[in-house]
This record gives structure tokens, sequence and C-alpha cells, in this order.
């Protein structure tokens, strides 16, 4: 029989690494670093302080990320990316600002959630900005699929939350419709939901919204039924 292979969310990408990322990671890298395995993970003894944690699915280069931790202490995060130059940069930015609230896994966000993440044990998981896959062929690929979705939801606890962000309208209007159809999951807003105050902007959104644009991004969130 032919092994199958699981359909990828993202393209791997060489990237450049600054000296400066380099240095990060040999320096600091097994301090921030968890490493990947394949069984359930007791993300608690990573972290100095027992709090609730969230799970950010795709960090880029961790902008969003650490300024977040920084803000809402009251939380443990969870960041997960494959590309090394975002990795570098955000172990950089940990080190820097002497983060302690904040750690990495630098592997497939799927497989990280079907092999480390316990069921319900997650306050939140942050999907910012993914990547779009425009075209419709390629959409199988997208990562809010109803099987995904799903994978996703189970790892919240009750009363946990789902925050999604993109810039195109038509994945934010499919992605809807697949988190509505999602019976783990329900919507506060009842449709799209305004920008969380926590969230930083980025600065193609400040820059939409300078140029005038109507609408810079599309945002879901979604809260975890039960009890």
């Amino acid at each position: 029989m032919a092994e199958t292979h699981p359909i990828r969310t993202f393209v791997v990408r060489a990237g450049r690494m600054t000296d400066a990322q380099k240095r990060a990671l040999e320096l600091h890298g097994p301090n921030f670093i968890i490493p990947y395995s394949k069984q359930k993970t007791d993300f608690e003894c990573f972290f100095d302080e027992k709090k609730p944690l969230v799970a950010e699915i795709g960090f880029g280069m961790g902008q969003a990320t650490w300024q977040i931790a920084v803000q809402r202490t009251e939380f443990n995060y969870l960041g997960i990316e494959v590309h090394t130059p975002g990795v570098g940069r955000l172990v950089m930015e940990i080190a820097n600002h002497e983060i302690k609230n904040l750690k990495i896994i630098q592997h497939d966000a799927v497989e990280v959630f079907e092999n480390m993440v316990p069921d319900a044990s997650l306050a939140g998981i942050h999907l910012f900005y993914p990547d779009p896959w425009p075209k419709k062929r390629h959409h199988k690929r997208r990562i809010v699929r109803p099987e995904l979705v799903s994978l996703f939801a189970s790892k919240l606890a009750p009363g946990g939350y789902f925050y999604f962000v993109t810039d195109v309208e038509e994945y934010a209007i499919s992605s809807l419709s697949v988190l509505s159809e999602n019976p783990q999951l329900r919507n506060p807003f009842g449709g799209f939901a305004p920008r969380q105050e926590w969230r930083p902007e980025t600065k193609f959104e400040k820059r939409a919204k300078i140029a005038g644009a109507e609408q810079a991004a599309w945002e879901l969130y979604f809260i975890r039924s039960g009890s």
C-alpha cells in the first residue's frame, strides 16, 4: 500500500537568517524552545508560573506574539512556527525583553496539536494572517478547514477562545462558515468580531487605514462550548 502524506498548510521556505537571529538561537534557543515530541506534554513545567495557556499557530516573525505576552501577563503563551528566521527573531525578542511567559515549538502546528497538546487544555488559540491559499485548487491546504477546526476545538478548555484574523475577505467568509458549523464552538458576535484591543495592529493594517480602506482585516472570535 502506498504511503499517504498529510496535506500541509504551509510551504517550507529557507529564508535568510540575520547574524543577530543566529546568535539568539545559539545563546538562548535551548532556554525558550520546547523540543517537539510525539507524546502529550504537560506544558506547565516549562514556565515559571502556572497560568492558563494560549497557543499561537504560525507566528511569522513574532511581533504580535511577544507584544501580547508582555501586555497580557495573566496567560502563558506557546508560539508554534516552522520557519527558522521567525523563530530566531522571536527568541531574540524574548531575551531582549526578558519575557517569562512565552515559549516556542519549531514544528508543524497540526502535528503539535495532534501529538503534544492534551485535550481541553488551552485557554485560547491565536491564528493571525494564515496563508490564504487563494487558488481554489489549493483551498484544501487552508488551516481553517473542518477537520482541523475540530482538532483545535478539542484542545480548548470550555470557555476557551479561538481568535482568527485575515486580510482576505473570501477566506474570512469561508472561515466564518467552517467555524460556525463546528458544534463545539459558538460565536458570541453572531458574525465577524471587532478587533480585540489587546491585539497589536500590523503595519499593513495601519497603512490600509491611512489609505482609506473600508476594512483592513476581518476577525473571527469563537468560544468553546461546555462547562
